[in-house]
């Protein structure tokens, strides 16, 4: 029977339940049935050994934490199930409280959604900013829409210069040797852009086609390669062909390449990019007014936030870190690395945004019960319509990515939420 141990931390329960009996010998003869597959045992082959020998020589205490292992599921359903009132909000506690041939007795330590009291969130003095676009961010914005368009062109005469595609062959060399990855043919090299080694990009400025050159230059000391960092080198370099950028006009050729439907003058264009730029402004803007909204909600709630859910969500946030990273080519490893960082100091560097995400999660929840927020079915089912849609998904791959219906349902809850104090701020 399983029984809750009293805690001064209200939304922090222990709960004991002891395993005896037929149950806890079922699971040790199992644990003997895998653990004599993997040991020798003089005068037995190899998973043959009958278990009275197999205890004298290894001692019956070597099962128990198998025998354990395999109980610990069905222990928690059961600690549950006799406790239904208590909800955990992140994974439990495990502990071994006692064990030894007559049973084995966990302890469960349970995080429970902590006590909110919300003292105002209505009628604060949060105000959304007013967007406007000025006449220089759609000259900035068009300039940089040329520069996209921009054509590279041969240079039939002239030297290499500043801004200009260099197509050139290379070959370093340390020591008068070739290092490996130091070689290149028909490379093309914007001078300027600072792709290569410090001074490299410099010493190709004045040269002409096919023409010829020694660089020197001298590795950075926090170089990729240890072999080359902090070392001289020597680059015998080719100009083959010399390129440089052609700003567009703004005519019919211009447009074409654009392929923007509708868009032929300059005028319309201009008009296109001030609604682009509006509506990008508006999001910020909507997403600021949203965050300064619960940041100063925040500030009117009593909460004791339990560092084991402070834990679990930074534990939540690397683990995203390290896929995003992953889509870049890089490991948690590299990171560290490259940041002179490590786990203890991401996880310090996180613990602030953590602990904000779980304040605003429960008082966004408070809110909802307060105001009675619902969401139904019919609700869901065309969330996960439009999602699918919007995605050009099946709506079972939909919610195979994205977790559940229930998911669904949570952030259509925290939207409403979200519309109510937005209109009640006003």
């Amino acid at each position: 029977m399983a029984k809750e141990k009293k805690e001064k931390q209200e939304n922090k329960k222990e709960l004991t339940i002891k395993i005896a009996g037929n149950e806890w010998e079922g699971a040790l003869d199992k644990a003997f049935q895998k653990k004599v597959k993997t040991v020798t045992v003089d005068g037995f082959r190899k998973g043959k050994c009958p278990r009275n020998v197999f205890e004298k020589k290894y001692g019956k205490e070597s099962l128990y934490i198998d025998a354990a292992e395999a109980l610990v599921g069905d222990a928690y359903e059961k600690v549950m199930a006799e406790n239904k009132e208590i909800i955990p909000v992140i994974q439990p506690r495990v502990d071994i409280k006692s064990i030894d041939e007559s049973g084995v007795e966990f302890l469960f330590t349970i995080i429970t959604a902590p006590k909110v009291t919300i003292k105002k969130y209505k009628g604060l003095t949060v105000k959304k900013d007013k967007v406007k676009v000025t006449k220089e961010e759609i000259e900035h914005e068009l300039s940089h829409l040329l520069e996209q368009y921009t054509e590279l062109v041969v240079k039939e005469n002239g030297a290499v210069e500043n801004g200009d595609v260099a197509i050139i062959d290379f070959e370093g060399f340390k020591d008068e040797k070739a290092f490996e990855g130091g070689k290149g043919e028909n490379y093309s090299l914007e001078i300027g852009s600072h792709t290569f080694i410090p001074g490299f990009e410099e010493q190709l400025i004045g040269m002409k086609q096919n023409e010829e050159k020694e660089i020197k230059v001298t590795f950075p000391k926090d170089y990729g390669s240890p072999d080359l960092a902090g070392c001289d080198a020597t680059f015998k370099v080719k100009v083959n062909e010399i390129k440089t950028k052609e700003t567009r006009e703004l005519d019919k050729d211009f447009f074409d390449d654009l392929g923007m439907e509708g868009i032929d003058t300059k005028e319309k264009l201009e008009e296109e990019i001030k609604t682009n730029i509006k509506a990008n402004k508006e999001m910020e803007a909507e997403n600021k007014y949203i965050d300064e909204l619960l940041k100063e909600i925040g500030k009117n709630v009593e909460v004791e936030i339990p560092e084991e859910m402070v834990d679990d969500e930074i534990h939540h946030m690397i683990h995203k870190f390290e896929e995003q990273l992953k889509m870049q080519g890089l490991s948690l490893e590299m990171y560290y690395q490259f940041t002179g960082s490590d786990h203890q100091k991401l996880h310090a560097q996180m613990e602030k945004e953590a602990y904000e995400h779980i304040l605003y999660r429960l008082m966004l929840e408070e809110i909802m019960k307060i105001e009675k927020v619902e969401v139904t079915d019919k609700e869901v089912e065309e969330e996960i319509k439009s999602l699918s849609q919007k995605y050009s998904m099946k709506e079972d791959e939909l919610l195979k990515a994205i977790g559940s219906k229930e998911m669904i349902q949570y952030d259509l809850e925290m939207r409403k939420v979200i519309e109510i104090l937005k209109e009640a701020n006003k």
